[in-house]
């Protein structure tokens, strides 16, 4: 348990930035998605339309240091991957 106004202060910021961080990782998830379920449907337009919506968030999440950039560049890749073989 946090014992000195300092750790309190650090308890209460952590949990604020855990709250928000777990708001911005759902939107991450949720972008993502919509590209994969595009590409199941079949829908080519609609899943380029929705790869070029996620990019755009992918990398705004690394900058706000919720994702690191190799990941965000392995989850571009494969979903642009992912569209390129519809055709």
């Amino acid at each position: 348990m946090a014992n000195s106004p300092q750790a309190r202060k650090r308890a209460r910021q952590a949990e604020k930035s855990r709250v928000l961080n777990a708001g911005q990782r759902s939107n991450l998830r949720t972008f993502i998605k919509k590209v994969i379920a595009a590409v199941n449907a079949g829908d080519k337009e609609q899943a380029q339309a929705a790869l070029k919506t996620a990019v755009p968030v992918i990398d705004s999440a690394v900058n706000k240091g919720l994702i690191h950039k190799n990941k965000a560049a392995r989850n571009k890749s494969r979903l642009n991957a992912k569209v390129r073989t519809m055709a």
